[in-house]
C-alpha cells in the first residue's frame, strides 16, 4: 500500500511539474514575440534580425522546456 502510494504521489507531482513548466514556456514565449512585435514597429528596418533572434530564443525555451518535462516524467517512474 505504501509502495502505490508513493508511485501515485510520485505521478501527481510530475504532472504539477510538468504544467508549471508548460506554463512557465507559455508565458516566456508570449513575452518574447510581444517584445518582438514591439521592436518591429519601433524599427521596420530591423525586423528581419529581430525575427531571427525571436526565433533562436523561442527554440531553446522549447528546448528546456522538453528537458524538463522529460525530467519531470524520469522522476515519476523511479
Amino acid at each position: 500500500m505504501e509502495q502505490f502510494m508513493a508511485q501515485a504521489l510520485g505521478y501527481l507531482a510530475a504532472g504539477f511539474g510538468s504544467g508549471l513548466v508548460i506554463l512557465g514556456a507559455a508565458f516566456g514565449i508570449g513575452k518574447l514575440a510581444a517584445a518582438a512585435m514591439e521592436a518591429s514597429g519601433r524599427q521596420p528596418e530591423v525586423a528581419g534580425q529581430v525575427r531571427t533572434s525571436m526565433l533562436i530564443a523561442a527554440a531553446l525555451i522549447e528546448g528546456v522546456t522538453f528537458f524538463a518535462l522529460a525530467i519531470c516524467m524520469i522522476l515519476a517512474t523511479k
